[in-house]
């Protein structure tokens, strides 16, 4: 079955190039592949990672969706504008119970419920046995029927959709850099990839566990990640990387989120300000989108009495 034509990708702009770092008397070239593009309302790897698992909810005739995220989660936004757009039901759990009387101060949140997503809000405690099989079942005896998503939605459909994000035009690049949530991303980078490209991954999250969830579905040995541009943990930002992200926007005039693709970009950065990736090299970063997030960190920022993201 082929994907719905309400929900088929837009065509994506061609790369755009960082060949001349300010301030840096190098010469690498570096492509930002704007994925972020492929959809207006759900945008870049969480389009990948639903566009197979719709299809399968569709094609089974589930009744509805459920799947988990916390309180800024693109994939909890993608999903409800995806069932919005397709007249899916969808059900997100959602970590952290103070939440449920706030949901007029959360743009994520807000927006989810706009779409029509039923949001169901527990502890941080029961959140963590959301793989748990008897914890899925009290869900399911209520949601009978529904299609579980796993949070982040990856699972082996979502690796299919995300093998897709590189091309044939993509095979003369040295290195491929992503960033990184639950790993389903860059396991579909690493399977699509050549064996003589290197795959880096900038995980959002601290913590070195997600080695073992990409071996999981990754098919090559060509990648590893880069744990030090997390800034403290997801969504874990400071002065630094904000400063960093408005000027990138102002230079290029390319927008970045701050959980993941503006860490991901400082790292590429610093990596080749510190001769980690070499002047001759070619290096493709994929845009995975995330902006809606923005709203909700400014929101932060500003209780916090900090520069703003522009």
């Amino acid at each position: 079955m082929k994907v719905f034509s309400i929900f088929a990708p837009l065509d994506i702009m061609g790369m755009l190039s960082i060949k001349s770092l300010e301030n840096m008397s190098l010469t690498t070239q570096v492509s930002l592949k704007p994925d972020y593009l492929i959809h207006p309302k759900v945008s870049g790897n969480k389009y990948r990672k639903l566009k197979y698992n719709l299809e399968k909810v569709v094609a089974e005739n589930y009744k509805g969706i459920l799947t988990f995220g916390g309180a800024f989660s693109n994939h909890i936004a993608a999903t409800a504008a995806a069932g919005q757009a397709l007249n899916i039901p969808t059900v997100g759990v959602i970590r952290g119970e103070e939440l449920a009387s706030k949901i007029e101060l959360n743009p994520t949140l807000s927006y989810a419920q706009s779409c029509g997503m039923h949001l169901e809000f527990v502890t941080r405690s029961v959140y963590k046995e959301k793989t748990d099989p008897a914890y899925l079942n009290t869900y399911l005896e209520a949601f009978k029927h529904y299609y579980v998503l796993p949070e982040g939605g990856t699972n082996s459909l979502a690796i299919k959709g995300c093998e897709e994000i590189l091309t044939h035009k993509d095979r003369d690049f040295d290195f491929i850099c992503c960033a990184v949530g639950t790993g389903g991303t860059i396991a579909g980078l690493i399977n699509s990839s050549l064996p003589s490209q290197k795959i880096i991954g900038f995980p959002a999250l601290k913590g070195g566990f997600l080695n073992e969830d990409i071996c999981k579905f990754a098919t090559q040995s060509n990648w590893e990640l880069w744990d030090s541009y997390h800034f403290g943990g997801y969504a874990k930002v400071d002065s630094k990387l904000i400063t960093f992200m408005n000027h990138f926007k102002a230079t290029y005039n390319i927008p970045l989120d701050p959980v993941y693709t503006a860490k991901m970009m400082y790292g590429i950065f610093e990596a080749i300000q510190t001769g980690r990736i070499s002047k001759e090299a070619k290096v493709l970063a994929i845009h995975t989108g995330g902006l809606q997030g923005i709203k909700g960190m400014n929101l932060k920022l500003k209780q916090k009495k900090l520069e703003l993201i522009n």
